[in-house]
Formats: C-alpha cells, structure tokens, sequence
C-alpha cells in the first residue's frame, strides 16, 4: 500500500490541519509517513503546498515526481490546476470550487473548473457553502479531506480519530463540528463520483 498526496491551496486555509489530521490517521494504522516541508504559508494569502506520502513499507524520499500522485487535494480550485502535472493519469482531483481570489488576474472560475473536468477522476465541492450549513465555515478543509478520504487506503474512523486528537485542546464542541465537517465531505463524494 502506498498512497502519494498533494495538498494545495493559499496560507491560512487549514493545509496544516489537514496535513496533522492525515499523519495522525497513518499512524493510527502503524503506516510510514513522509511529509515534505510546507511551503508558502509564511504569507497568509500565498501559494500553499505540501507532498505527503504514506506507505506501508518505509519511504525514501519525501517529494512526488511529476505524474506519480494519487491523489491532489486542493482547497482552491486555481491551486489545483498548478499540481495537475503531478497527478497520475488515474489518480484523484479534489477541489475546493470557491475561490480564493489573490491576484488581480485570477482566471475565470468556469474556465477552472472546466479544465479540472477533463481529468476522468475528479470531485470538485464547494466546501464552504457545506461548512457555512453546520456554523463554521473554518471548518472547510476539513469538508476537503472528508472529501478525499474515499481515495485513501486507510479507514474512516481512523480520520476521525485523527481529529479527535488534534482538536483536542480546542474542546468537544469544535472536535464535533469537524467530524461534522468529515463525515459532510465524504457524503458528498460517496454520491457524487
């Protein structure tokens, strides 16, 4: 079992939480996990990324060549787009579709969307709108994950764990609201792919 993650989107989306959420869950299931530096989040606002690769068997290199990931989970429609080289042909796109809109050019979101469509594998969520119906729209990336979670080989429970266990000084209210936010992102793929 091996599994390769991307994970893309602008500072202060949560990339972090995600990235703690998915390590937790690999070691709950006794997985190697190798995570390449964070890069971008020193400017709230900036490109955000991360490779993430988790295995069975122990990992020798933290980074992701060009066409090997399985999975792009991305917060950001237009952060997508920059990592789609990376992604295997039958690997999965995730996307967050609301937009993060940064720079005075950023493309036309139909045109992003459409251009994320053309990849056979692909789920695209307006997780904010998902989020906002539960009172926390902080929560988004979260909504991603539980997204994404199908296209990994490691159990649901083992995500909400994770979250109980990064959560857990923030208090129960806010660990309910994002296995709330989890379980939302992953009905959603569940009916839709």
């Amino acid at each position: 079992m091996k599994t390769d993650i991307i994970l893309a989107g602008v500072g202060g989306q949560g990339i972090l939480s995600i990235a703690a959420t998915i390590g937790m869950a690999a070691l709950h299931n006794d997985l190697f996990l190798k995570q390449a530096e964070v890069h971008g989040m020193s400017q709230r606002g900036g490109a955000v990324q991360s490779n993430m690769r988790i295995s069975d068997k122990p990992i020798a290199s933290d980074l992701i060549p060009m066409g090997a990931a399985d999975i792009i989970l991305s917060v950001e429609p237009m952060e997508s787009l920059r990592y789609l080289p990376f992604l295997k042909k039958e690997g999965w796109v995730v996307t967050n579709t609301t937009p993060f809109i940064n720079i005075p050019n950023y493309p036309e979101l139909e045109e992003i969307i459409a251009e994320i469509k053309k990849r056979k594998n692909h789920i695209a969520i307006d997780a904010d709108s998902i989020a906002a119906e539960f009172g926390s729209k902080r929560s988004s990336n979260i909504v991603m994950l539980g997204a994404a979670s199908p296209f990994f080989e490691i159990s649901f429970e083992s995500f909400e764990e994770g979250i109980r266990k990064i959560f857990a000084r923030k208090g129960e209210d806010i660990i309910n609201v994002n296995i709330q936010a989890l379980r939302a992102g992953r009905d959603f793929t569940e009916k839709n792919r």
